[in-house]
């Protein structure tokens, strides 16, 4: 070993060490501190179990029943007992899956409706090829198709309605994570704004490596090197820089893990895009290239396949609502009833956008005379009480019925239902080039931006969104983003 290296080890700090096996039980004095904890974890997994059978089996139900009154009404009666047939295999291989996707974590650490909607297919996929093995005869595959179905809208309002349950409770009794930020400046103050409405982490303290002014409620605890004496009052800590020191990085997961503390990181853009990355073998130098995050193949059929199936069922289900809002539109105020927007869509090409006229007939003539108004920072223009907007248009604009029309951008191609959202000319031309990437893919009328706080977060964390949904994106993924749009409109947070 060379002497310089066998100096640096002799001058490095030693490192305290636990006095017994970390693999070691609980000491008995302990015991009872974890006891609620783990009646907690107990409740907690019985409650989701118990609510997921019976989403399951209301599904398979609900699907023989709807089936049944169709073709055959006079048996109706015996669905209940042909359910309970079928309910045993299915019941036993989704408790398996959705326990191995870690669907019954602490709340903290359990996955989202994307998980849940994988799982119900798996589970689907398993108990198909059990009965195709065991040799069951079937008139037709609707009970497998049908209580997928099914499943998807009972399994997930059932875990809906426990989360949103159990975290009024939580938010009751006072149970918030606390969390301290470590980073520069900057990025605390954007991550502490990101956490304001976090009804899960509560910003308690920070440590920045550059200046920061003072945050309103939150304890500057000034340096790393004490934080043993904080860590009773604090759950996680939070690295909110992409650059963080390795060396500290480690140092500081060690020592945070050694005393139960969890460590967690604010994604960059980098540590987003990091996520397509592939290996590239025989060079001098090892390098993974960064893959576009295009849709080409077989992704996007199914993506296409998608948007023209569920924006037809959607233009079929809510044209008595658009009905109303035309109507409304014409009666209320001069004008047409669409307003065409022309907007950069994939690769910059404009196309013609859909919506309902909610301002005044030559509104965007009006525009320069207002851009010293704008309450937005970056190239998006926004105004809490825009002038131009007519009573009803703020209706439609609340409740984003405004953006109904945009079904038709779906079916002829111009626009995917889930997507990065498409910019006016006027913001486009103000966005830096790699806010751009952003239109590598058709723009959607929903997504990430709309389900995750709307006009309240800071542009470059829009466009982080839209990265991340871009390295992301599944079917699953798509659907979970449409069934939280409903709830992010019924609650129109940020929705000027």
């Amino acid at each position: 070993m060379p002497n310089g290296l066998v100096r640096e080890l002799r001058e490095v700090e030693p490192v305290a060490l636990p006095d017994r096996d970390v693999r070691a039980g609980t000491p008995l004095l302990l015991r009872g501190v974890l006891r609620f904890d783990t009646l907690r974890a107990v409740a907690r997994v019985t409650t989701l179990a118990a609510l997921d059978l019976a989403g399951l089996f209301l599904a398979i139900y609900t699907a023989l029943v709807l089936k049944t009154a169709i073709v055959n009404p006079d048996q109706l009666g015996q669905m209940w007992g042909q359910a309970r047939e079928y309910f045993p295999l299915a019941g036993l291989v989704m408790l398996l899956l959705f326990a191995r996707s870690g669907l019954y974590r602490d709340r903290a650490q359990r996955p989202g409706f994307s998980r849940v909607i994988a799982s119900l297919f798996q589970v689907t996929l398993v108990a198909l090829i059990y009965a195709e093995i065991e040799g069951e005869a079937f008139q037709s595959y609707y009970i497998f198709y049908g209580s997928l179905i099914f499943a998807l809208l009972w399994v997930s309002s059932l875990r809906w309605a426990f989360e949103r349950a159990s975290g009024a409770v939580l938010r009751a009794a006072g149970y918030r994570r606390r969390a301290l930020l470590v980073g520069s400046g900057a990025n605390i103050q954007a991550v502490a704004h990101a956490l304001r409405d976090s009804n899960v982490i509560e910003p308690y303290g920070f440590v920045a490596r550059t200046p920061l002014a003072l945050l309103d409620g939150l304890r500057d605890f000034r340096s790393l090197d004490q934080l043993e004496r904080h860590f009773d009052a604090i759950d996680e800590v939070l690295i909110t820089d992409a650059d963080f020191p390795q060396s500290e990085a480690v140092e500081l997961v060690d020592r945070c893990h050694r005393q139960g503390v969890r460590v967690r990181v604010a994604p960059s853009t980098m540590e987003i895009l990091m996520d397509r990355v592939e290996f590239v073998p025989g060079q001098a130098l090892p390098l993974f290239e960064l893959k576009p995050p295009v849709f080409d193949g077989l992704d996007f059929a199914v993506k296409r396949t998608f948007d023209l199936v569920g924006s037809a069922l959607l233009l079929l289900l809510l044209s008595p609502i658009m009905g109303l809002a035309a109507l409304a539109i014409r009666l209320t105020s001069r004008g047409p009833v669409l307003y065409r927007s022309q907007r950069p869509g994939i690769g910059g090409r404009p196309f013609t956008c859909f919506k309902f006229r909610t301002m005044v007939a030559g509104a965007e003539h009006l525009q320069d005379d207002l851009e010293a108004r704008n309450e937005v920072n970056g190239p998006i223009f926004k105004m809490r009480a825009d002038p131009r907007v007519t009573a009803v248009g703020r209706f439609l604009r609340r409740w984003s019925l405004d953006e109904l029309p945009q079904l038709f951008n779906v079916l002829r191609g111009d626009m995917s239902l889930v997507g990065p959202r498409p910019l006016p000319q006027r913001d486009y031309e103000r966005l830096d080039g790699w806010h751009r990437k952003r239109y590598l893919v058709l723009p959607g009328m929903t997504g990430l931006w709309q389900v995750s706080g709307r006009s309240e977060l800071d542009f470059d964390e829009l466009v982080r969104l839209d990265f991340l949904y871009l390295e992301r994106w599944s079917v699953f993924l798509d659907l979970t983003i449409l069934l939280k749009t409903i709830p992010a409109v019924i609650r129109a947070r940020g929705a000027w």
